[in-house]
């Protein structure tokens, strides 16, 4: 029912105040009364009733006087403010109604709550007329709801992207451009020999040089191609320009295969530096899910590594446009040719990275043709920047180059030696025994491949990589003299690096037995390539410093510098482990061009099984320094030194 309001221009308090009322009406203007006799109250039944949904207590008229239904009022509500109307809009009358005889105008405020937080607001006048029986009727017009609004139209709001922001190089270079794509396809109604087809693509797309990982499978393309319209293009499989020109002279003229090109966000290469860099993908469910009010089908989003990490800043934020559509005769919308409201979008910030492309291609070439999961880390000794981060086979989006958490094997004695030269407990010709087994607290240690050198100076011991002697030694470390070694050169460290990074960690304390164990690497001591490559840096420099890996935004808090090592225990640490390539372990790198290379060599057990051995590699030449990484990759000699070869030999040709 219409909201009534008495009328008390009868009541005798009315009938003395109408004399000055009288005097107010002759000077002209009538703003507003108070008292419910006046408009306001069937200005804010209208607006509570637009907010709720519920209409009834407002009287209704059109322009031309006849009565409007409130439930009609109500419908017509709905279908203009169309896309919003789930989220009805915060009205307030603005000030009070004005009054000329048995007409009144009445101002309000339309605030819309937009998605992505936008908010738009605008003043729309509300006009009421006074019936036979006092009561104040709305006036009911579109324009109530906008003043661009006509009946049969309704709002819209589409939602404009934002370009999203780049990963840069060290040199400030999109590392992520627009690069050409090839969508393999096949037209099914220009095939006659499906089978055939589809033999000649896979055995094209398995000569493709690096494989495509995973392999392009094809068990399904006959399905597809029988289900689909005859003249659909059906996908088979979208390559790079590079891999598409590899095979093109043996696919082109296939009958039926098409090769739409276009253009996509890509890295350099399929892999460079994948895990790290994560990838941007259309929003999946979950994204959705978790996010409803920042994402929508279709939007891209950042998943693992620096895209996701940082993908509100790369994202950017998108516009909104609030536009009109009205219905055709075949009750299809189309465009009124109307915007109302624009939030224009903010593009996406970058993130400037430490890589190197020249740097990232090599370990990426160094790891190429690993089938085992394997990891390459290289650092710039000067200043702590990562200029690659690479990972071999497995999972897309595991950095296993930063979150590794396995036992460095004999790579630690770079660390162990160190504490011991600190301690001087030994020195570069001092004699260290090692025999092929050693025993500590009824468990034996053994060396690699049961070799034995006896009496030995500890250089030779350090070069051969002797775990007996180290074993041996273990005692003179103290219970926490390994931890506290290691932590001079940055592990266990709280890092700041903007990435998810496992800075290790070192045994300490323990039995005999565990201290002999972590001595070489083994017990309960863990690391990531990461913070082994960190070490070596630091044993290079004479300090550690903190990895850097994303630039801009710089981390919060980055961790302060190691202390100074000691230069008298440096100097015969970097001796042996320039000995390790010339007459050691990885001989292999002696003739590597570059310069000389330093390092050590490293195969860890990973469970009671002394045939399962991790195998490293940890090093530097000039101004980088590395760490290799091959999960159950067996000794070093097979797996780890070979990569590095593969790296050193493929920078210096990119220098």
């Amino acid at each position: 029912m219409p909201v009534s309001y008495p009328d008390r221009r009868r009541s005798p308090v009315r009938a003395m105040l109408a004399p000055l009322t009288a005097v107010v009406l002759a000077a002209g203007a009538l703003t507003g009364c108070s008292g419910g006799d006046g408009p306001e109250g069937s200005v804010d039944a209208f607006l509570a009733g637009w907010r709720s949904g519920d209409l009834n207590a407002v009287g209704f008229v059109d322009p031309t006087g006849a009565k409007v239904p409130a439930g009609e009022v109500g419908k017509e509500l709905k279908d203009l403010s169309g896309e919003l109307a789930a989220t009805p809009p915060t009205l307030r009358r603005s000030g009070d109604p004005k009054i000329t005889k048995d007409i009144a105008t009445a101002g309000y405020r339309v605030e819309w709550a937009l998605p992505q937080g936008a908010k738009w607001a605008y003043d729309r006048q509300l006009n009421l007329r006074r019936g036979g029986d006092d009561k104040w009727q709305v006036i009911w017009e579109p324009t109530l709801v906008h003043e661009q609004l006509e009946t049969g139209e309704r709002l819209v709001v589409a939602r404009n992207g934002a370009t999203r922001g780049s990963i840069l190089d060290a040199a400030g270079q999109p590392i992520v451009a627009p690069r050409r794509v090839i969508d393999v396809s096949i037209q099914p109604n220009q095939v006659s020999d499906v089978p055939g087809t589809i033999a000649k693509l896979d055995a094209a797309f398995k000569a493709i040089r690096p494989p495509i990982t995973p392999p392009v499978d094809l068990a399904d393309l006959p399905k597809r191609l029988a289900s689909a319209k005859p003249t659909a293009l059906v996908g088979v499989v979208t390559l790079r320009d590079e891999a598409y020109q590899q095979i093109k002279p043996r696919i082109y003229d296939l009958p039926g295969v098409k090769f739409p090109s276009s253009e996509r966000q890509l890295a350099p290469t399929r892999e460079f530096a994948r895990a790290l860099l994560g990838s941007v993908d259309q929003a999946t469910a979950d994204d959705l899910k978790a996010h409803p009010d920042r994402y929508r089908e279709g939007d891209l989003v950042g998943h693992g590594g620096l895209q996701g990490r940082y993908d509100e800043r790369l994202g950017g934020t998108a516009g909104l446009t609030v536009s009109v559509t009205r219905t055709r005769p075949d009750g299809q919308p189309e465009p009124a040719g109307k915007v109302l409201f624009t939030v224009e979008p903010k593009a996406g910030e970058p993130v400037r990275t430490t890589l190197d492309v020249a740097t990232q291609n090599a370990a990426d070439t160094a790891l190429r043709g690993e089938k085992r999961r394997a990891a390459l880390v290289a650092m710039r000794i000067s200043d702590g920047a990562v200029v690659a981060v690479a990972n071999g086979p497995g999972p897309a989006g595991q950095n296993l180059a930063f979150t590794a958490q396995v036992p460095p094997g004999s790579t630690f004695k770079m660390v162990s030696a160190l504490g011991l030269l600190d301690r001087g407990a030994v020195t570069l010709d001092g004699k260290v025994n090692c025999p092929k087994t050693y025993s500590v607290e009824g468990r034996s240690f053994k060396n690699s491949d049961n070799f034995e050198l006896g009496s030995v100076p500890f250089r030779t011991d350090f070069a051969k990589s002797c775990n007996t002697a180290f074993a041996f030694l273990a005692p003179k470390l103290g219970a926490d003299g390994l931890a506290t070694t290691g932590r001079q050169l940055g592990l266990e460290g709280d890092w700041d690096l903007g990435i998810d990074a496992f800075t290790g960690k070192v045994s300490t304390g323990g039995s005999a037995a565990e201290r002999a164990a972590a001595a070489f690497g083994q017990g309960t001591t863990v690391v990531s390539p990461l913070a082994m490559a960190g070490a070596t840096a630091a044993v290079a420099r004479g300090h550690w410093e903190q990895p850097k890996v994303v630039l801009e935004p710089a981390p919060a808090e980055t961790a302060e510098p190691g202390p100074e090592l000691t230069a008298s225990s440096l100097g015969p640490l970097r001796t042996m482990m320039r000995e390790v390539v010339t007459v050691g372990t990885a001989k292999a790198l002696a003739d590597v061009p570059g310069g000389p290379v330093h390092g050590k060599t490293g195969t860890a057990e990973y469970d009671n099984d002394p045939k399962h051995l991790h195998s490293w590699f940890v090093g530097w030449q000039g101004d980088v320094a590395f760490a290799v990484f091959v999960e159950q990759g067996g000794s070093s000699a097979a797996s780890a030194v070979p990569a590095a070869e593969r790296f050193l030999r493929a920078l210096a040709t990119a220098r």
